[in-house]
């Protein structure tokens, strides 16, 4: 079931740090590619393609760190930043296992958007500390925002939107011969959400096969996050969407 979810989480499917170096070698790496960065059920590329990648390491006492990357436009196109058309991941936390097939893990990711700051505009530099469970097939995340700002959200005069959180369940299931299947349901709430109504509800189903040099992965997103709020270059990047992935472990 590891493997299982570990190739959900490379297919794009799951989000979980650290998780591709819980099998195997301590140091590990992904790349791959996507049709479209789908996070939170929100396209990050403007429905546009994705190249992405990163590296883990994990000790033996359950302690990992790693970074992550891929291509963005949504920094640009809201004019957070200019000169911007990355994401840059870096995590850390720690994983156990508990009595009755019980995991755990818990850590601090923070999510940088390298270029140029605005005067005058919220940072949508953000970090989070993250805590989740895991039962078999099932699985529960919490996240909390302790930076000063949610991806650049703000509320009634400009207040800040740290204590924004996220709160996430799915269920993996691996019907064998490579193949998983994925329910995912999340709620992002964002604090002070009084002026763009950016709280939302998402869900996702998906599919994925280990194909032996890589995994492929087929997921449908959809939310029901106001409109107007998530219409960004013209675009609305928060309605119902299909993304292929393919992702190369290593």
């Amino acid at each position: 079931m590891k493997k299982l979810y570990a190739s959900l989480a490379l297919a794009g499917m799951v989000s979980v740090p650290g998780l591709a170096a819980a099998d195997g070698s301590p140091l590990t790496g992904n790349i791959g590619v996507t049709t479209d960065y789908i996070f939170r059920g929100v396209s990050q590329s403007q429905h546009e393609p994705a190249i992405q990648g990163g590296f883990d390491y994990t000790h033996a006492s359950g302690l990992y760190v790693g970074t992550w990357l891929s291509n963005v436009s949504w920094v640009n196109t809201g004019g957070y930043k200019t000169n911007n058309s990355l994401e840059w991941d870096l995590y850390g936390g720690y994983r156990g296992s508990l009595p009755a097939d019980v995991g755990y893990d818990v850590g601090v990711i923070h999510y940088e958007y390298p270029g140029n700051s605005v005067a005058g505009i919220a940072t949508p530099d953000t970090t989070e500390a993250y805590a989740g469970l895991s039962w078999k097939i099932l699985s529960l995340k919490y996240s909390y925002v302790v930076s000063d700002y949610f991806v650049g959200w703000t509320g009634a005069a400009n207040a800040k939107t740290r204590g924004t959180d996220y709160i996430e369940a799915a269920i993996n299931y691996d019907l064998g011969s490579g193949w998983g299947v994925l329910a995912h349901i999340g709620h992002q709430s964002v604090k002070h959400d009084d002026i763009n109504r950016a709280s939302y509800t998402d869900w996702k189903l998906g599919l994925s096969k280990d194909v032996g040099f890589g995994t492929v992965g087929l997921a449908y997103t959809d939310t029901d996050a106001n409109t107007a709020a998530y219409t960004w270059g013209g675009k609305k990047v928060a309605d119902g969407r299909l993304a292929l992935s393919f992702t190369k472990a290593f």
